[in-house]
């Protein structure tokens, strides 16, 4: 007889249940909201999409971290109810990029922050979430993000 999977095994508090099978994810949204975005000057014409060299490794990089598509698989399998891997995948993908680098530091504060007032539990690096991420998103976007996480508290910005 199959395991029918009910709201005792959802252990993320941040992501109330809706009905079964069926929560509410807009913790996720709050934390994009707190600074998933870049900002532009929108006056004058645009800029060439090729003004702005981006080398293959890195346009590689926040590619990968963009085909975050925010499902919830990452804390549904970690034993903390983590959403680091997540969070770390919207810092990355702005913060590997030069359009990203004006909000960098108060970015990963500003997201970070918000992941802790949601309840989301801290990351313990059993690569759980990793392995569960239909996307394959990579732990080395939470180390990305804790290194500019330590250096935005560092250098106060």
């Amino acid at each position: 007889m199959a395991k029918r999977f009910t709201s005792s095994h959802w252990r993320a508090a941040a992501f109330p249940v809706v009905k079964d099978l069926a929560v509410d994810r807009g913790a996720f949204d709050r934390i994009i909201q707190a600074g998933g975005y870049v900002s532009v000057n929108s006056s004058g014409n645009p800029l060439d999409g090729n003004a702005i060299p981006i080398p293959k490794p890195a346009a590689d990089e926040a590619f990968n971290a963009a085909t975050c598509i925010g499902c919830g698989a990452c804390v549904a399998t970690c034993k903390n109810a983590s959403a680091m891997l997540f969070a770390s995948a919207k810092v990355s993908q702005l913060a590997l990029l030069p359009q990203g680098q004006p909000e960098r530091m108060a970015r990963v504060q500003r997201m970070v922050d918000q992941m802790d007032k949601e309840g989301f539990g801290n990351c313990t690096n059993t690569g759980a979430c990793e392995v569960e991420c239909p996307k394959g998103i990579s732990l080395d976007n939470i180390a990305r993000m804790n290194r500019d996480y330590l250096k935005s508290q560092v250098s106060g910005d």
